[in-house]
């Protein structure tokens, strides 16, 4: 399998390629050259798969030329190691529990699943590689816990000062050794923008071997598949059509799940669920892509002005606003209607939503309304690394999981910088 950027179809690369450049020197973003057709077989005999061996059918075809059979199902048997509760909540209404990894978010399965596959790519060729990331959340906090200890594999992550929860800045700031955490004085957009920039100077990204562990990098959104597959697979109604209602800030959770379509996985429909920050939404309705600054909510890992993603939904939509408009519904909402989505789904179901998933929820319930079908809401991170907001609306307090009290008695080894771009190459 070669990948090609979105700005230069003639420019193909190997899947280790991509991995190890993370962006293409053109500022586009890799793509799979074609998407493999999964037989039917695959999918009558789908319900019987554990998570990894759902993995390993899926990735193979993408990793096949630079992943050995038998590496590639160690590897996802070790970074897909642990569950996914799929919770019928309502009539028609299933949540998909995306937070029982490591660090409580659904983006352990792509950053657990790429610092196993770039590992094997450096003690292979005995090279190294430096992570740069940018964070508006729980990319960060993933990312660290993957990549820790990983041999021949430094992490500098960037994140918004101020703007994250105490647990999510706590996971990313406290392991040391080649994780480095830096706080920018700015928004998450400033945090994508430097780490684009770095990037692009093609003497610092050669020094220190740059890549990227957000979804940007190819390896880290390809893992994400696997969780539309494995929650179809153990859906108990599939008489009705199948709907994703996806959380969206980057975009590459929805990406991952157009992808696992577009390989025949039988979902009907998606919808692109945010909060203010409604640029996806607004195109759907009006045509016109409009980035701008983000604003800050209660749902900060989807405080995202200028989803980087956007151009790999456009590569798969042919960039028609009609194909679009086929196979996705945007919705938006506030923090007041986040709030209130919470209160009523403990109230009424006595489900614990976190302010993402709550956005997810509510966004499905409205496409309800007028439709008959059966939905999915990917639940993307533990209420408890929202606990300030969830916790007065439930009038409950959260319980810590053992694994994090630990993390939350550690003091924090951050640096600072500003929001403009400096080579200190």
């Amino acid at each position: 399998m070669q990948f090609y950027s979105t700005n230069n179809k003639s420019q193909l690369v190997s899947f280790k390629e991509a991995v190890k450049k993370g962006l293409p020197e053109d500022n586009g973003l890799f793509m799979p050259a074609v998407i493999p057709q999964l037989p039917k077989e695959f999918f009558d005999s789908l319900d019987t798969l554990s998570i990894p061996e759902i993995g390993y059918e899926i990735l193979k075809p993408f990793v096949s030329e630079d992943v050995p059979d038998v590496v590639l199902k160690d590897i996802c048997h070790d970074a897909f190691s642990f569950e996914l509760p799929l919770v019928n909540v309502d009539e028609n209404i299933n949540v998909l529990e995306l937070y029982h990894g490591p660090t409580l978010a659904f983006k352990d399965f792509g950053a657990r699943f790429m610092a196993r596959v770039l590992g094997y790519f450096n003690a292979e060729n005995n090279s190294k590689n430096t992570i740069l990331v940018a964070t508006s959340g729980d990319t960060g906090s993933a990312v660290a816990s993957g990549f820790y200890e990983v041999e021949n594999v430094e992490v500098v992550i960037l994140y918004p000062e101020g703007k994250i929860s105490d647990l999510q800045e706590k996971q990313m700031t406290t392991l040391g050794k080649n994780i480095h955490a830096v706080a920018i004085d700015g928004t998450f957009d400033d945090c994508q923008r430097l780490v684009k920039a770095a990037f692009l100077d093609q003497e610092l990204s050669s020094k220190y071997g740059l890549t990227s562990a957000n979804s940007i990098n190819i390896a880290r959104l390809l893992p994400q598949m696997v969780y539309y597959f494995y929650a179809w697979s153990r859906l108990a109604d599939k008489s009705k059509p199948i709907v994703f209602s996806v959380p969206s800030g980057n975009f590459g959770n929805l990406t991952a799940g157009m992808i696992a379509r577009k390989m025949g996985l039988p979902i009907d429909h998606f919808i692109a669920a945010t909060n203010v920050n409604d640029i996806v939404p607004e195109y759907l309705e009006s045509g016109n892509f409009n980035p701008r600054p983000s604003i800050e909510t209660i749902s900060n890992a989807m405080d995202v002005g200028n989803p980087s993603n956007f151009v790999r939904l456009q590569e798969i939509f042919n960039q028609s606003l009609d194909q679009f408009n086929k196979e996705l519904t945007g919705y938006h909402y506030s923090d007041d209607e986040t709030r209130e989505t919470i209160k009523e789904v403990y109230t009424d179901k006595e489900y614990i939503l976190d302010p993402h998933g709550a956005i997810g929820y509510r966004a499905l319930q409205a496409y309800l309304k007028l439709n008959d079908v059966t939905g999915v809401v990917l639940e993307t991170a533990h209420p408890i690394k929202f606990g300030e907001v969830v916790e007065p609306l439930i009038d409950k307090q959260l319980t810590l999981p053992e694994s994090l009290k630990s993390v939350m008695e550690l003091e924090k080894q951050r640096e600072y910088c500003s929001s403009g771009f400096v080579n200190f190459n």
